[in-house]
């Protein structure tokens, strides 16, 4: 049996891995690793991918600065998420905030320090991006539009690093990245129609709580159906083997997605429409293995074959 004490050290550990939602991270990694390898350097093994030391320490860095995010994020909604989680709110308040700033910093210290390993470019690229979390958690996404905007982006730059680190700026991968950005820009704005009353206690200025739930439902209805062209070109104009089962799902789920939308007004409800819109995501990260299987074993599909 565990004493008093140790106990209290594993529930503190505990706290800090849900502070750092450690169970998003390993989905981050397979995903940055499966988008090298399948789309954005195709015409490399699998196995040289893998074995890439400067790749790693790409993903590590991404998944690290990822964690220090989700910690300053953390750290200035711990009044609002009273409100709207209340139950992860308690487990996370088991680590102080100035715990939270300590390894906060800790993190952006070692980011530092290995992204300086690769190159100065990534080492800049990483600063910006320490800087822009930090930013958008302490001011942004307390405003309409911007801090969507900014959220979504935010979710897609880890990838771009990768992309920068290979320079293979094939037009497919554009597709693939508006595709997911509007997946994203979609459960931003379903997460602030989730979370209107710890916003409004917080005097956050949401869109539905300046514009309307209304005037919200409009605007995640527009991207969803914007979704279909970013599917259409990759499908008709691009070659994504298998993986077209999959957006042709999404089409249909987010059909149902519209529709229960409209339904929808209470915080149960749009919380279900988030973890649909979570399901199509991670569910996509598995999926692009469907582009090419073969990549895996020989990497036979050229950029080329991607473009033609």
């Amino acid at each position: 049996m565990l004493s008093r004490k140790n106990k209290l050290l594993v529930m503190k550990f505990v706290s800090l891995f849900s502070v750092v939602r450690g169970y998003n991270i390993p989905i981050i990694v397979l995903a940055q690793y499966l988008s090298a390898i399948f789309i954005l350097a195709p015409e490399k093994r699998a196995l040289s991918i893998l074995l890439d030391f400067d790749l790693f320490i790409i993903v590590f860095v991404s998944s690290l600065t990822i964690a220090s995010g989700y910690i300053i994020n953390n750290f200035y909604d711990s009044k609002k998420d009273l409100i709207n989680r209340p139950n992860k709110s308690m487990l996370d308040r088991l680590v102080s905030q100035k715990t939270k700033l300590y390894v906060y910093f800790t993190l952006n210290f070692i980011v530092a320090l290995l992204a300086i390993i690769v190159s100065w470019r990534a080492f800049l690229y990483f600063s910006v991006y320490i800087f822009l979390i930090w930013y958008y958690s302490h001011r942004i996404k307390k405003y309409p539009i911007i801090g969507n905007l900014t959220a979504a982006l935010l979710a897609v730059l880890p990838f771009f690093a990768i992309l920068l680190y290979y320079k293979n700026f094939y037009e497919v991968i554009f597709g693939h990245a508006i595709f997911l950005f509007l997946l994203l820009l979609i459960r931003e704005m379903i997460k602030d129609l989730e979370n209107i009353k710890g916003d409004l206690a917080n005097d956050y200025k949401t869109i539905p709580i300046v514009y309307g739930e209304e005037i919200s439902k409009k605007i995640i209805t527009f991207l969803t159906i914007a979704t279909i062209i970013p599917v259409y070109v990759l499908i008709e104009i691009f070659d994504v083997g298998y993986m077209d089962i999959y957006f042709y799902s999404c089409l249909i789920i987010l059909i149902f997605f519209l529709l229960y939308l409209w339904k929808s007004n209470t915080k149960e409800q749009f919380v279900l429409l988030h973890n649909v819109l979570k399901f199509l995501i991670v569910s996509g990260v598995f999926c692009i293995v469907l582009i090419n299987p073969s990549v895996l074993w020989h990497g036979e599909k050229i950029a080329t074959d991607l473009i033609f």
